[in-house]
């Protein structure tokens, strides 16, 4: 089983998106999500999409980088500007990817479900290739 961590500032929206997004649809690959600043909660839209798509578990919740930081993973995504810009050095070496996508924060639901879908259309083809070879 490869593991992807997915990284970005609040761990509310995007990443929480692309963890469930993964596990659900990548065969063979674990996500889990954190972020550099977590907000401590997830967006209800996030939620709202995740449930919308049958893909919603009750795990997913926002978790600060320490709290994962000595796991072992085969690949970091960010996917938010300033996680990359922010993003820590590991205890091991861990290859590093950056993918952004617009925060949906405070957006109407249309933008949490584009989210969703470019997620699923770019992201996740990104990862399958780069953990699969």
């Amino acid at each position: 089983m490869k593991k992807v961590l997915i990284l970005c500032t609040g761990n509310s929206c995007r990443s929480i998106i692309a963890e469930a997004l993964v596990n659900a649809k990548l065969e063979g690959i674990e996500a889990r999500s954190a972020g550099v600043r977590a907000s401590g909660r997830v967006n209800p839209n996030a939620r709202k999409v995740l449930e919308a798509h049958g893909i919603w578990e009750d795990r997913y919740h926002s978790k600060t980088l320490e709290s994962v930081i000595d796991d072992d993973f085969d690949l970091v995504v960010t996917v938010c500007d300033h996680a990359k810009e922010t993003c820590p050095i590991f205890p091991k070496p861990v290859p590093k990817m950056h993918v952004g996508f617009e925060d949906p924060d405070g957006k109407p639901y249309e933008a949490f479900e584009e989210t969703y879908k470019q997620i699923e259309t770019i992201l996740l083809p990104k990862i399958e290739e780069v953990l699969k070879n």
